[in-house]
């Protein structure tokens, strides 16, 4: 059985709705009071925490290390390192944004990039960590964060089985005790077709941990089809407005989509419910608009039944459908007027 995972006494799991994570990223466009401004509006709309990224341009890469080339980036013909200068989070603005958050009812966490992050990150006292597709495969940084002892959430993005598998070894091995794996498409945006929720299922069983969806598709078609296949978290980049412009804009949810998210979401939970056949105790009272026999005429006794005088109609106060052809033929032990519903002590 999945066992639950309190993160800063939030249960998340599968007897519990959706954790909702807005993910800020670098759509604070270098502007702390906009930063701010993300959390106010992820805990208007309902989100349960709200996520940085936390690294340095110099951390990341190097100058002219990659341009990138690529026909369908959103990022196409920037300089990397650039590139990061402009989406990362101040460390000075963190702990700002953490204290926002826990006045707004949030949790505040992040993903760290490397091991100097973590150990900013924990004198934050971050309730959990983040490991990002793209550092899925950074055995001393998954060490450096299975060694806090504090939940681990790691996205699968752009790994092979190999390397996911690699992954949540070294996260144990280093004393990683309480695991979730995010499904995700490293591609910004993702495609629905791309996406390949069928795999939550398959994840969860395969490790025996809570399974969630990293999520880059437009909209939240997706995330809430993610719930109904189990997914207990869902990722989903934020910000103000698209049309502000930004990094990660243009595949980020917009407060009143995120509210969707959170409601939509918890609903698809709530409908899973549990194997289910037979009348429920809410639908007793709508088996009276069943159809059933009823005397379509005024039938005198010693009538036989026949398809002219008795039907097949609403509400289901006489005898079931089945019994219909069975009826046909009998013959009235007494008068019964139209509009009378049939029982056997009647024929």
């Amino acid at each position: 059985m999945i066992q639950d995972i309190n993160i800063a006494g939030r249960l998340v799991g599968p007897t519990h709705k959706p954790f909702i994570i807005a993910e800020m990223s670098g759509n604070h466009n270098q502007s702390l009071e906009r930063a701010l401004a993300i959390v106010d509006a992820a805990a208007d709309a309902g989100a349960d925490a709200i996520k940085l990224q936390t690294y340095t341009a110099d951390t990341m890469t190097l100058p002219g290390a990659l341009t990138i080339e690529d026909e369908g980036s959103l990022w196409k013909g920037r300089e990397l390192y650039d590139l990061y200068k402009e989406a990362y989070t101040p460390w000075e603005w963190h702990k700002p944004i953490f204290e926002r958050a826990k006045e707004r009812g949030m949790l505040a966490f992040s993903s760290p990039f490397d091991e100097t992050a973590v150990d900013f990150l924990e004198e934050l006292g971050a309730p959990v960590y983040k490991i990002a597709s793209f550092e899925n495969t950074d055995h001393p940084l998954l060490r450096r964060v299975a060694a806090t002892g504090k939940p681990v959430i790691m996205s699968t993005g752009a790994a092979t089985v190999l390397e996911v598998a690699e992954g949540v070894e070294v996260l144990r091995a280093a004393g990683c005790r309480e695991l979730i794996l995010l499904k995700c498409t490293s591609t910004y945006p993702a495609t629905p077709q791309n996406t390949n929720l069928v795999t939550i299922p398959h994840l969860r069983a395969l490790y025996g941990v809570q399974v969630g969806l990293s999520d880059h598709t437009m909209g939240v078609g997706a995330a809430v089809a993610a719930v109904a296949l189990g997914a207990t978290v869902i990722e989903k980049h934020f910000t103000l407005r698209r049309a502000d412009g930004g990094v990660d804009s243009a595949f980020s949810l917009e407060p009143e989509e995120l509210h969707t998210l959170v409601v939509e979401s918890e609903r698809a939970w709530l409908a899973l419910g549990q194997v289910q056949y037979g009348v429920q105790r809410a639908e007793e009272k709508s088996r009276l608009f069943k159809r059933s026999v009823y005397a379509a005429k005024d039938i005198k006794a010693g009538e036989p039944l026949t398809k002219k005088n008795i039907r097949v109609i609403r509400p289901g106060l006489g005898l079931a459908p089945k019994h219909y052809d069975t009826l046909l033929g009998k013959v009235a032990k007494q008068d019964i007027k139209a509009g009378t519903p049939l029982n056997w002590d009647l024929v």
